[in-house]
C-alpha cells in the first residue's frame, strides 16, 4: 500500500505539472451563469437572517434540492467554498487532475486527505461539490439500490428527477481512440451485450452519459441553481457551518432552530429556521456526519470525550463509511492519444465494473547543456488507464473528529478489502482487466517487436500478475494496488441515523440529504442518483407542505 501511495503521488505531481502548461495555453468562453446574481460572499451576510429552509452544503445534492424549493419556499444554500466560474482547472475537462492536486488547507476547490488506511482522497470545497471536481461520468443507478437504500422512493418522481437533471446539465459523449478501444476490447473480453449510449444500468457494455460538453467545458449541480426562484433563493459562498443550532422543549421534543456560520474574516452569523421550516445537511460522506458531531449529535461518550455538549445520543454518527476500491493499470500509447475521462463502462453481473481514461501531453525535450541552438522538438506521452472497481462494498469504516474546527478534516478509515467478499470481487475484476488486456483492440498498444523480440506493453507503475490463475497473486496485486474513486458514502445511514424521509432520528426539523445516507453505491457511479436525489427530496418537501397530491 506504502508503494501504491508513492507511485500515485509522483504520478499526479508529474500530470499536474504537464496539465497547468497545457490548461493555461487553452481556452474556452464562458457566459457568466444566471446563477451569480444570488450568489454572495458570507462576509456580506447579516448577523442573523430567517428561511424555510437552510441548506449546508452547495453541492452535488444541494444545489437541485435548493433551486427545486425556491420554486415556493425562502432558501439559503451555505457552501464553504468559492464558485467554480472563472475557475481556469475546475470548469474544462483537461483541469481535471490539476484540480485535484491544487490543493490548499481552507479554500481550495479539491479539499484533499489521506485516509488512516494510507490511501490519498478527495472532497469537493466548491459550488458543485464534488460534481465540479470529478471525472463527469453520469449512470442511473441500478435496481437493487433503491431497495436496498431503504429510502421511501416513489418510482415515478424519482425517473422525473433523474429527467430533470438531464436536462440541464448532462451530455452524450463522442467516442475517440482510447474510449473506443475499451469498447472493443469489453466486448471481446465477453462483458456483453453491447448496450450501446443508455443513461441506464445495464449489464454489459455501454457508453455513459457525461457532464462536460464536447467542447470539454464542464457542468456541474452548480448549475442547476439556475433553475431556482431568484427571488426565493439566497446561496452564500466561503461560509462554514460551525454548528447546528438545537432547542428542546421536553427530552422527547428536540428540533432544530438554525446554524451558525463564520465568514473568511472570522465574524459569525446566525440563519434561522421560520416556523415548520427545516435544516438540511447535504455536506456529503465526510462533512454531514461531521456537523452532526459538532452539533452535539452522537455517541454520548464519544461527544463527552471532546467536551461537546450532548443534544442527542445517536450511537451511529460517522459509523459505516464505505468506500469503493479502485485497482488499475496505467501503460503508455505508442501513438498520441486525444484525452479522454470515463465514458464506456463495462458492467458484470459479479460486482465488477471496468473503466478507462486516457491522458495525451506534450513532454519537451530537455537542453543539452552544449546546444548552440534552442531545441523546440517535442513528443506526446499518452498513458492509458483500465481501473476496475466493485459494487457495495461489504468492508466498512468510521469516521472519528479530529478537530473541533470544523473546516479540518475529520479522521477517516475505510477498511479497504476486511470483508473477504470484496477481495474476491477485486480479484475477479482484476483478472477481467487481463483478459481485456489480451484482446485484439488491444494490441495496437503495445511496442516492439525490438530484434525479432516480442510486443510488449509500457507499464507506468505496477503491471498485472504474470499468472491469471493464481488468485493469490491477485490478492496481493489489489491489497497493493488499492486506490479510491472518491466514490465514498455513508456515515449517516438510514435506519440507523436517519429514517426512510431522511430525518434525523430523534431531532424535529432536520435531514440530511446527501451520499452519507447510502449503505451501498449506486449503480457505476454515484453522481446521478446524489443529482437525482436533491431533486426528488424537494418535490417531496414541496407537494408534502402545499398539500398536494
Amino acid at each position: 500500500m506504502a508503494e501504491n501511495r508513492h507511485f500515485f503521488r509522483a504520478a499526479i505531481v508529474l500530470a499536474f505539472v504537464i496539465w497547468s502548461l497545457i490548461s493555461l495555453s487553452v481556452g474556452y468562453s464562458q457566459e457568466s451563469p444566471a446563477y451569480l446574481r444570488f450568489v454572495s460572499n458570507a462576509t456580506d451576510f447579516p448577523v442573523e437572517d430567517y428561511f424555510h429552509y437552510i441548506i449546508v452544503g452547495g453541492g452535488t445534492s444541494g444545489c437541485p434540492l435548493a433551486a427545486t424549493l425556491s420554486e415556493h419556499f425562502r432558501v439559503l444554500v451555505l457552501e464553504r467554498g468559492g464558485i467554480p466560474y472563472g475557475n481556469s482547472f475546475a470548469t474544462i475537462q483537461d483541469g481535471f487532475l490539476s484540480t485535484l492536486e491544487e490543493t490548499d488547507e481552507f479554500t481550495s476547490a479539491a479539499q484533499s486527505f489521506t485516509s488512516a488506511d494510507g490511501v490519498p482522497n478527495a472532497r469537493g470545497r466548491i459550488l458543485g461539490g464534488s460534481s465540479a471536481i470529478n471525472a463527469g461520468f453520469y449512470s442511473r443507478a441500478d435496481e437493487e439500490f433503491y431497495e436496498a437504500s431503504g429510502i421511501n422512493w416513489d418510482p415515478i418522481t424519482v425517473n422525473q428527477s433523474y429527467d430533470w437533471v438531464e436536462k440541464g446539465i448532462v451530455f452524450k459523449p463522442r467516442l475517440k481512440t482510447w474510449q473506443i478501444s475499451l469498447r472493443d476490447g469489453l466486448l471481446e473480453a465477453g462483458v456483453r451485450p453491447y448496450n450501446g449510449f443508455s443513461m441506464e444500468h445495464k449489464i454489459g457494455t455501454k457508453i455513459g452519459g457525461s457532464t462536460f460538453e464536447l467542447s470539454g467545458r464542464r457542468h456541474s449541480a452548480a448549475d442547476l441553481l439556475s433553475y431556482a426562484n431568484p427571488s426565493n433563493i439566497k446561496v452564500v459562498v466561503y461560509g462554514t457551518v460551525e454548528r447546528v443550532l438545537l432547542a428542546s422543549s421536553s427530552p422527547r421534543n428536540k428540533y432544530a432552530t438554525g446554524v451558525i456560520f463564520s465568514d473568511t474574516m472570522g465574524s459569525f452569523h446566525r440563519a434561522m429556521v421560520k416556523e415548520r421550516g427545516e435544516v438540511i445537511l447535504c455536506a456529503g460522506s465526510i462533512g454531514s456526519p461531521q456537523l452532526l458531531l459538532l452539533s452535539g449529535i452522537g455517541l454520548t461518550s464519544y461527544l463527552a470525550s471532546w467536551g461537546i455538549p450532548v443534544v442527542h445520543h445517536s450511537p451511529h454518527v460517522g459509523r459505516y463509511l464505505y468506500d469503493n476500491p479502485r485497482n488499475a493499470i496505467s501503460f503508455l500509447s505508442p501513438f498520441p492519444m486525444d484525452n479522454a475521462l470515463i465514458q464506456v463502462v463495462g458492467i458484470t453481473g459479479s460486482g465488477s465494473f471496468i473503466e478507462g481514461a486516457s491522458n495525451s501531453v506534450p513532454f519537451a525535450v530537455p537542453q543539452r547543456p552544449l546546444s548552440i541552438r534552442p531545441l523546440t522538438s517535442s513528443m506526446h506521452l499518452t498513458v492509458a488507464t483500465l481501473m476496475h472497481k466493485i459494487a457495495g462494498p461489504f468492508s466498512s469504516g468510521n469516521l472519528r473528529l479530529a478537530s473541533t474546527d470544523a473546516r479540518a478534516n475529520p479522521v477517516v478509515r475505510f477498511n479497504y478489502f476486511t470483508d473477504r467478499r470484496d477481495l474476491d470481487r477485486c480479484i475477479n475484476g482484476t483478472k477481467l482487466i487481463s483478459n481485456v488486456m489480451k484482446t485484439h483492440a488491444m494490441r495496437q498498444f503495445k511496442f516492439g517487436p525490438h530484434l525479432g523480440g516480442r510486443t510488449f506493453f509500457r507499464f507506468v507503475g505496477p503491471a498485472l500478475p504474470p499468472d491469471d490463475a493464481s488468485d493469490a497473486q491477485f490478492a496481493a496485486f489489489c491489497r497493493r494496488t488499492v486506490s479510491t474513486i472518491w466514490h465514498y458514502h455513508g456515515g449517516c445511514l438510514v435506519g440507523k441515523v436517519v429514517d426512510r424521509n431522511l430525518k434525523v432520528r430523534g431531532v424535529n426539523g432536520l435531514r440530511v440529504v446527501d451520499g452519507s445516507t447510502f449503505s451501498i453505491s449506486p449503480g457505476t457511479n454515484p453522481q446521478a442518483t446524489v443529482l437525482m436525489l436533491g431533486r426528488f427530496i424537494g418535490l417531496k418537501l414541496a407537494r408534502e407542505r402545499l398539500g398536494w397530491a
